[in-house]
């Protein structure tokens, strides 16, 4: 698993230490690749541009460059090495979709040194970047590169149907060859920008077996964390508005399809987080550390590269959480849950990692120790699934929303409250109706109620009979169809007969004025969780009121 330190420190150490790559030092890896990438790329701009063919995935061209130099290559002070490219024209057709130009390609990986970054991985593969941060590149093992190969017609056409990913996005695949070894590396985009100072880094594949920071990774300076680490660190999640949060689950909805179809698994989200608070007190320090090349300010940057493009998100100033800092290198912004406002960067990585012979191995005996479902290694569909349940229900989640709802939830609640109350008057029997006819025909109101009450306080020998609770159900329910309305302005001097914040707003009023039931409801700040949870209260509620008046 290489956890990709996409934002991992530069390689620190002490400065006569270098480090080695199947026995060669780093250092002439990364001339080897800026001596090749140059002459291949600057070959490729003379062949015609034309539609992207089957065979075109197949094609290897390779190139000998000897330290003396030739006739094409330039002298070099590295051992004599042979430089392969991978489906030249396939991976020219994918710079270009992106918008990156040969030119800006060549600047940015030929014009300066590459910068080497610390790898929490435990694959043991070398991480480079670009000075400019836009690409990063990665030495990869011969069976993923194979599998990129047998990848790319499928990558072609999911890229063409889809630029907006957070699948890594690659832009070459090349092989070094020099004394009987071969390193072979892959250009992809940069996920965590350096310029950004990335305050916690997660490494997140949606298990738990085994899922955590060793103790050399956590004294690092900029340490990557994993699943447990997070749910320790973060147990409430990461809030997204509605508009973000719906973008970004659909993302990942598709993306892990994708990966399943091509029997893909083992895969992380490499998650970045940056506090905008923290970095308010950190402003001086950030401007004078990685900061990217002042030359290339100006000049294109790579399409759908960032995290909010990346989701398809809008992107809009005045809609999203952030409103102070204008320059968020394309982060999604967000919140914690102890309200921080953050900006994430994310990207899917390791995703040649196929569900071969040997993987399969490694989860069935895995599975007899520990629990099977836990472990990394899984079938592709098992491992989608967990990914994105985890991805859904413990890292990333919606803010409810504060504001009043509209109108028309409120003429919701109370075509409910009426429904309910023609479903209970349908199902009174017949014969409560017919004996109390008197009470109910012509729309006696409740102030006749009040006068047949008043007049029996002069008649001692009567002894005023209360109702039952069929009686009291049928004049309630009866009224509440036809003579229940809203109304936003109610007078205040009208007898207020019922106030409850539970179900309704904190400032409805049931209001009685000539038989008929006012509803007054004023807007709240916080919104109705349920309309329909409380009818049954509201109906109750309507009895007793009844109860009340015919006493």
């Amino acid at each position: 698993m290489s956890s990709a330190a996409e934002n991992g420190d530069a390689a620190s150490g002490k400065q006569n230490e270098e480090k080695t790559y199947k026995k060669t030092a780093s250092s002439a890896i990364k001339g080897a690749i800026q001596l090749g990438i140059g002459y291949t790329v600057g070959n490729l701009t003379s062949k015609p541009d034309r539609d992207v063919l089957m065979q075109d995935f197949y094609v290897v061209e390779s190139v000998f460059l000897p330290s003396e130099g030739s006739n094409l290559t330039p002298a070099h002070h590295y051992p004599d090495f042979r430089f392969k490219t991978y489906a030249p024209l396939a991976f020219r057709y994918f710079r270009e979709l992106f918008g990156i130009k040969p030119d800006d390609y060549l600047y940015s990986i030929c014009s300066e040194p590459l910068i080497e970054l610390s790898n929490p991985g435990a694959s043991g593969s070398l991480f480079f970047v670009t000075s400019d941060d836009e690409f990063i590149i990665k030495t990869v093992q011969h069976k993923e590169a194979e599998f990129l190969q047998k990848l790319l017609p499928g990558y072609y056409m999911n890229l063409n149907q889809n630029p907006r990913t957070l699948l890594p996005k690659f832009y070459g695949l090349y092989c070094m060859q020099s004394g009987g070894i071969n390193i072979r590396i892959v250009v992809m985009n940069n996920v965590l920008p350096r310029s950004m100072r990335m305050h916690f880094t997660y490494d997140l594949k949606g298990s738990t077996y085994k899922r955590r920071a060793s103790r050399k990774e956590r004294e690092k300076s900029n340490p990557t964390f994993k699943d447990l680490d997070f749910l320790q660190d973060m147990h409430e999640g990461l809030y997204f508005d509605t508009e973000t949060y719906n973008a970004l689950m659909k993302t990942l909805q598709r993306d892990c399809r994708v990966l399943e179809s091509f029997k893909i698994m083992d895969y992380s989200l490499l998650l970045g987080i940056h506090i905008l608070d923290h970095s308010l007190k950190e402003k001086e320090e950030e401007n004078s550390q990685n900061v990217p090349d002042a030359k290339r300010s100006g000049m294109q940057k790579v399409l759908y590269s960032t995290a909010m493009e990346s989701i398809q998100g809008p992107g809009k100033p005045g809609d999203g959480i952030i409103t102070e800092n204008p320059d968020t290198m394309g982060g999604i912004p967000a919140k914690s849950h102890k309200g921080e406002r953050l900006l994430l960067f994310m990207g899917i990585i390791d995703i040649l990692q196929s569900y071969r012979l040997m993987k399969k191995l490694e989860h069935s005996w895995k599975a007899l120790v520990y629990d099977g479902d836990t472990v990394s290694v899984h079938r592709p569909s098992f491992y989608a699934d967990r990914f994105l349940k985890f991805m859904n229900s413990r890292v990333f989640k919606k803010i409810q929303a504060l504001k009043a709802s509209p109108s028309k939830k409120r003429c919701n609640s109370i075509a409910a409250l009426k429904a309910t109350s023609q479903e209970i008057v349908s199902s009174i029997s017949q014969e409560w109706k017919d004996e109390k006819r008197d009470l109910l025909t012509e729309g006696q109101s409740f102030s006749s109620l009040d006068e047949e009450a008043l007049g029996s306080r002069h008649r001692p020998d009567l002894v005023p009979s209360t109702p039952s609770l069929f009686e009291a159900a049928s004049l309630a329910t009866t009224i509440s169809s036809s003579s229940l309305y809203v109304n936003e302005h109610c007078p205040h001097d009208r007898t207020t007969l019922y106030s409850n914040s539970k179900g309704l707003p904190s400032s409805s009023t049931f209001t009685l004025e000539e038989g008929t039931i006012y509803l007054t409801s004023e807007s709240n700040a916080l919104e109705m969780q349920d309309d329909n949870a409380s009818v049954l209260d509201v109906y109750l509620k309507l009895q007793n009121v009844c109860f009340a008046k015919m006493r």
